[in-house]
């Protein structure tokens, strides 16, 4: 698999080798999002031991835990059922006084098998490894369990730490990165159906959007045929009542009141599994950007914000039947049909996104604090930015189709935007239209006098802005 981007975690990780004292670092992140391989590229230039836990028993753990660092230090004379306990073990690598990095994959099933493995690992830090070094890796792929063992501030190794990285899947941004000889509209193809999971995106190197679909999603035996299933197997105890909720949400069914309608779930147990699927960053809640006290606003909303598990359950969950009868046009025809929702939907979540990367290259004079959708009962505005400070605000439009934006879209934008209550008098305005197929000769036009941004897919093609 292709090793691409992570140009920042790696320099941090470097960053902190080079410090020479004692480290303990903890990577966590969703499964599949490249902490592993991320792990291997930062020590593969150095001493290092890569140990990956499974789930067996603890004391079998420790056993091949010694192997491994008997065949590291060349050692023939450790013992042969393994070291007393990770105490011992750590002692061990300590009094080698040998510089170098151990990472330690997968912690979470280390501490599954023993509960008692974290506080064994703040001991062995404390007596041991703390003015070693040693630069000491865990990586974790269950945030929650992460979050209890040695994030949460009454976890054993809390304060130990002396950095952490969330690994997140690729933006679109990213993605585009990965395919350099593909065009805008391929790349968001792929991002709408698999999201920023590097291990997903590889399967497109040098392939065909739809071939990927059919033979590596869509066919029976494949793993990404299963993968949905399979991660929320991993992570849950009650995978079932889960995957009516999500059926639900790739429904339509956004309001939790609606979840509760399509479920039968009474609003406790919807509220609870959502809570869960959001701390998996499998769902998300989204409330109106400009709400004042969001965690008190009941405007909110639930979406799958896993592109993949959107794209899984909408087409795959739903045509199992077809599936294993490997009726695959059949349903490769309804992906086909559907595709340009899709394509509009990734394209408007995307906006903001656009928008902040032309900001980063100093194209645009403007910087807000926030940015996200707006919605009232009747009025949807894709994407809407403001800064409290300076008591500017923009708002945004995106349009995947195969009509040129004109003047009209603009005007209805300026128009929902009089219903947005924000800010102080006289607040400054701003606009920006995102397009798949560019801009009339007239809204070209009507760029020169207003305070417009027009944007050709992912490319500022038109501005007058000034501050």
């Amino acid at each position: 698999m292709r090793f691409v981007n992570r140009e920042d975690e790696l320099a941090f990780l470097d960053g902190k080798w080079k410090q020479g004292a004692a480290q303990l670092i903890v990577i966590y992140g969703k499964r599949r999002v490249g902490k592993t391989e991320l792990s291997v590229q930062f020590a593969k230039t150095k001493p290092h031991i890569y140990f990956l836990c499974e789930r067996i028993s603890a004391r079998k753990q420790l056993q091949k835990f010694t192997e491994m660092v008997g065949v590291f230090f060349k050692d023939e004379f450790l013992p042969p059922d393994g070291f007393r306990d990770w105490e011992a073990a750590f002692k061990y690598i300590a009094g080698k006084g040998k510089r170098i990095v151990l990472v330690i994959d997968e912690f979470p099933y280390l501490a599954e098998t023993d509960n008692s493995v974290p506080s064994a690992f703040q001991k062995a830090w404390d007596l041991h490894l703390k003015d070693s070094g040693i630069c000491l890796i865990l990586l974790g792929s269950s945030i929650s369990m992460m979050e209890k063992t040695v994030l949460f501030h009454k976890a054993p190794l809390y304060g130990r730490r002396t950095g952490q990285l969330l690994i997140k899947p690729f933006n679109l941004g990213e993605v585009r990165e990965v395919f350099p000889d593909k065009d805008f509209d391929e790349v968001l193809s792929i991002y709408s159906a698999v999201g920023g999971t590097p291990l997903y995106l590889n399967k497109f190197i040098g392939r065909r959007w739809g071939d990927v679909i059919k033979e590596e999603i869509l066919q029976k035996g494949q793993p990404l045929y299963e993968e949905v299933e399979f991660l929320l197997r991993e992570e849950l105890r009650e995978p079932r009542n889960y995957f009516v909720i999500l059926e639900a949400l790739s429904l339509g069914k956004h309001r939790v009141s609606e979840v509760i309608n399509e479920t039968g779930f009474d609003k406790g147990t919807v509220s609870r599994y959502l809570a869960i699927l959001d701390s998996l960053q499998i769902t998300g809640k989204e409330i109106p950007v400009t709400e004042k006290i969001p965690e008190k606003s009941r405007k909110g909303i639930y979406r799958i914000v896993d592109n993949f598990f959107s794209f899984w359950f909408r087409f795959i969950f739903r045509n199992r039947s077809l599936l294993e009868e490997n009726r695959i046009p059949e349903v490769m025809s309804q992906i086909k049909a559907e595709m340009p929702r899709l394509l509009a939907a990734s394209y408007e979540s995307a906006a903001g996104e656009i928008l902040s990367a032309a900001f980063a290259r100093k194209k645009i004079p403007l910087r807000f604090e926030s940015s996200g959708r707006w919605w009232d009962k009747d009025r949807e505005i894709d994407l809407v930015a403001a800064n409290r400070h300076t008591n500017e605000i923009l708002f945004g439009e995106a349009k995947w189709s195969n009509k040129q934006v004109g003047i009209n879209i603009y005007e209805a934008l300026k128009e929902k935007a009089v219903a947005v209550e924000w800010g102080k008098k006289n607040r400054k305005e701003y606009f920006a239209l995102f397009s798949k197929s560019g801009f009339t000769g007239a809204m070209l036009e009507k760029v020169k006098k207003e305070n417009v941004l027009l944007f050709h897919k992912d490319k500022l093609v038109a501005t007058q802005i000034q501050k």
